[in-house]
């Protein structure tokens, strides 16, 4: 498991590294290891790994067991560290970017607040559109893709009070939907799972999009692709990017739901 050429320069602690090495040489299946079987994966000698495991017995990271030497719950912080970095959009972002490849299209993410939807991701190509949006843009929610798909997802007590909130993004959308429109739009998006704005909110804006769920199969947010209207038809729209959008929100939803259900314990 040792590689005798991975410590590049002369800042390199050789005896960290294989600390790591014994931690990594714990295999699912196998809970407790003797020292040879340690020394044996690691390839280290058996006096190194004695001395590495009473220093990781004594940080509380191995304890002694029947068989060898077994980990504790202590290594849990090791990762947890990193996981509890993380944001949602940190989570997003690399199947955002992911995308953003497939279709060489702008994707976004954003979140209700009123009758507006808030974009809180972003991964832009770079294409001239009508209207800029960067993080924190607001735009109405009833004339955006992203916005159709999150106000269908309310409980039905709460849209009316939600609508009823004036819009704070400044903008006037093209399409001014009536009650018994928007209605009728919102019971289609629940029906399909998506939503598709055709130039609704400003010419030339084209967009679809879907909700992302927690781990309790809540949508918490909606991700989009946006297309110019002039370049990509909405045939190309619905045929090529939307099978990839609902797989890059499934996949997001799904990492989302891991992340919130590794426990956060301090042993």
């Amino acid at each position: 498991m040792t590689d005798s050429g991975r410590g590049a320069g002369p800042d390199f602690i050789e005896a960290l590294a294989r600390g790591l090495d014994v931690l990594r040489s714990f295999r699912p299946g196998t809970p407790a290891m003797t020292l040879s079987e340690i020394a044996g994966q690691t390839g280290l000698a058996r006096p190194t790994v004695r001395r590495i495991l009473i220093t990781l017995e004594a940080l509380g990271y191995v304890r002694a067991a029947d068989r060898g030497y077994a980990l504790t719950p202590r290594v849990l912080d090791l990762g947890m560290a990193y996981v509890n970095a993380l944001s949602m959009w940190d989570v997003a972002r690399p199947h955002m970017e992911r995308l953003v490849a497939q279709t060489n299209e702008s994707t976004s993410m954003a979140q209700l607040d009123g009758g507006d939807i808030v974009y809180v991701a972003r991964v832009a190509v770079p294409k001239i559109v009508t209207l800029a949006v960067t993080i924190g843009t607001r735009f109405p929610a009833p004339a955006t893709s992203m916005g159709k798909v999150l106000l269908a997802a309310l409980p039905p007590a709460e849209l009316p009070r939600v609508l009823a909130e004036a819009s704070r993004s400044g903008i006037t959308a093209r399409w001014q939907p009536s009650a018994e429109e928007l209605d009728a739009a919102l019971r289609e998006v629940r029906a399909k799972g998506w939503a598709l704005a055709d130039q609704d909110l400003a010419p030339g804006i084209r967009s679809i999009a879907t909700g992302v769920r927690d781990g309790d199969g809540n949508v918490v947010a909606a991700i989009n692709v946006t297309v110019h209207a002039a370049e990509t038809s909405v045939e190309t729209l619905l045929e090529d990017h939307l099978p990839k959008l609902l797989r890059t929100a499934a996949e997001i939803s799904h990492d989302w739901s891991l992340t919130a259900a590794v426990p956060a314990v301090t042993v």
